[in-house]
């Protein structure tokens, strides 16, 4: 579903700020993985999902969506492939508009759009029905701006729009990195409760290592721009974190690495 291939980007080059984020990356997902991603800071994490959602062009490599090449492609083009949730709660979503024109827009992504009525009968009683499986109250508040939601809210109906159309891959970067520790549980078992119903192909970058253990059926790990550490199946289900600092260390072949790791 996803092959990144030999990716490399550079930002600033030929100067003095000149930064290798992504070197000779190489990854391969098959359909329906669901893959954790960790890393210390500057590893490339957040760097990956942005080139893979077209943020910026890469210097080389390509990019392989679902068969199709989409290196080359502009980032709203890229929008039929891709779902995403930021780490920021207030992005994702239009804040001066209702839960149900936010809805309505996830729904119609990617498609053409004419002068009908925006929401209709239907669609409303669909986004009441998706909504309720949240269990959060907002079935009761659809014409609510969604700017009045909390970062719990708005985080859990930012990864039901990412969801919406079912999406070939959807990417979420440190989407609970903003929330409080109960929030932030809510919000990964309706990701994996989205995940799983779906059958998405996810990339999930967190910082925590515990969860990057429990949650999905494989994990990679980042340093300098490329996988240094690739578990799945079995293995990854018996990880621990000192597991996983002494992998980083090995890996990365620096006794430093486990404060980057813990610190990240």
């Amino acid at each position: 579903m996803l092959e990144l291939k030999n990716v490399c980007k550079t930002f600033n080059p030929g100067t003095v700020n000149a930064k290798v984020a992504l070197n000779d990356l190489n990854l391969k997902l098959n359909d329906g993985d669901f893959v954790t991603v960790i890393g210390g800071n500057g590893a490339g994490k957040s760097t990956m999902l942005n080139a893979i959602a077209g943020s910026f062009l890469i210097d080389s490599g390509s990019i392989v969506i679902d068969g199709q090449n989409i290196t080359n492609l502009p980032e709203h083009k890229r929008a039929a492939f891709l779902g995403r949730v930021f780490q920021d709660p207030m992005m994702g979503t239009a804040p001066t508009m209702q839960i149900e024109e936010n809805l309505a827009l996830a729904a119609r992504r990617g498609k053409p759009r004419g002068l009908r009525w925006g929401v209709t009968k239907a669609e409303r009683a669909d986004y009441q029905e998706r909504l309720r499986a949240l269990d959060l109250g907002l079935e009761d508040r659809m014409t609510a701006k969604v700017g009045l939601l909390s970062g719990g809210q708005r985080q859990a109906l930012t990864l039901l729009m990412a969801a919406l159309q079912q999406p070939k891959l959807l990417l979420l970067d440190e989407h609970t990195a903003a929330l409080d520790p109960r929030t932030a549980a809510k919000v990964l078992e309706l990701s994996d409760r989205i995940v799983q119903e779906h059958n998405l192909t996810t990339l999930m970058i967190t910082h925590n290592m515990k969860d990057a253990i429990a949650h999905g059926n494989r994990l990679i790990m980042m340093d300098a721009g490329r996988v240094v550490v690739d578990i799945s199946g079995e293995e990854k289900k018996k990880l621990t974190v000192p597991d996983l600092l002494a992998l980083f260390s090995h890996a990365s072949g620096s006794e430093e690495a486990n404060d980057k790791m813990l610190l990240s």
